[in-house]
């Protein structure tokens, strides 16, 4: 079956949102500061929607999407145990959630880049999620 440029990039947009969603996942219980879980519970809804919208045109192009490679979630999980365990303050939380929205800008700015020409309702859900990664950002820096 020949490869479907947008569904390769529905496939990237679903996955990148819920690697914020099991990021999160993989330190909510470490969070104690108020202010910061309120932040990050606005980020998991951001990315759950990313995730439903997704697959609402997935449906639309008799598709599937691509389920995450285990190796990426056990990566994060351990990196993240690996991490809190150095340091779980809020700041130090805070870093690693703008690490995480960091590497998301990038990627999808570059994704959003390479498929100029795709269809627009993927182009413009990629650049939603470009949208919910730089405020991410932003919301965060107030606990650095």
């Amino acid at each position: 079956m020949e490869k479907n440029e947008n569904i390769e990039f529905l496939n990237y947009i679903y996955q990148n949102a819920e690697m914020g969603v099991i990021g999160i996942d993989n330190i909510d219980n470490n969070i104690d500061n108020k202010d910061l879980e309120k932040v990050i519970e606005e980020q998991r809804a951001d990315y759950e929607k990313i995730m439903e919208e997704t697959l609402e045109i997935f449906k639309k192009y008799g598709r599937e999407k691509t389920d995450l490679n285990a190796m990426a979630k056990m990566s994060s999980k351990m990196m993240s145990k690996w991490k809190l365990a150095k340091d779980s303050t809020s700041q130090a939380i805070a870093k690693m959630m703008i690490e995480g929205s960091n590497k998301g800008i990038i990627e999808i700015t570059e994704k959003i880049n390479a498929y100029q020409d795709k269809d627009e309702e993927i182009k413009n859900l990629a650049n939603k999620l470009l949208e919910i990664e730089q405020k991410n950002l932003e919301n965060l820096k107030k606990f650095l």
